[in-house]
């Protein structure tokens, strides 16, 4: 066991989000581990609403980078994590049922410690037109995109921490 509470609890404490990524190309099978981590995500039912679209051409994440504001990094690949509302649907979830979107944090936070684990840095972003989005990976109507995780290797230099908001002078969590 490394550090106090294990390697699983080091590989939370240590990850970070990348806003600067190197030209390095992400491996095929580094981008296919980390979306094939997904389904190890807490899902609710076990359901996996939430399909990953993996993206590692060039031309279309520059076009991603156009419609997504919140892309700062310039990603070597991504991760495109969405909502299936055809399926959620013939399960009986409206659109905008609160869980649909719970279990699409939870892939993210997986996808993001997998690209840790496996040396990759990492950048969720939410910032970004879905229209747009969608339009531009050819999705199916009921397929709507949520989050991308931006995949690549982190540059030498990174910009300094974004100001936490709302925490300064609070005490640490507790239990």
């Amino acid at each position: 066991m490394s550090g106090e509470a294990g390697p699983v609890y080091d590989a939370i404490r240590t990850r970070r989000v990348t806003r600067q990524m190197d030209a390095r190309p992400v491996e095929p099978a580094d981008l296919d581990r980390v979306v094939r981590a997904a389904r190890y995500a807490p899902n609710a039912g076990n359901r996996r609403l939430q399909p990953v679209i993996p993206v590692s051409s060039p031309r279309l994440l520059r076009l991603l980078r156009l419609v997504a504001p919140g892309m700062l990094p310039r990603p070597a690949a991504a991760a495109v994590i969405c909502i299936d509302k055809r399926r959620a649907a013939a399960y009986g979830f409206r659109s905008d049922a609160p869980g649909l979107f719970v279990d699409v944090g939870t892939t993210a936070a997986t996808m993001l410690l997998a690209a840790h684990a496996i040396g990759l840095a990492s950048c969720p972003v939410t910032s970004f037109s879905r229209a747009a989005v969608a339009r531009l990976l050819g999705l199916d109507e009921s397929i709507t995109p949520q989050l991308i995780v931006c995949l690549g290797h982190a540059a030498g230099v990174q910009p300094p921490p974004m100001a936490a908001v709302g925490t300064k002078g609070l005490p640490p969590v507790t239990r």
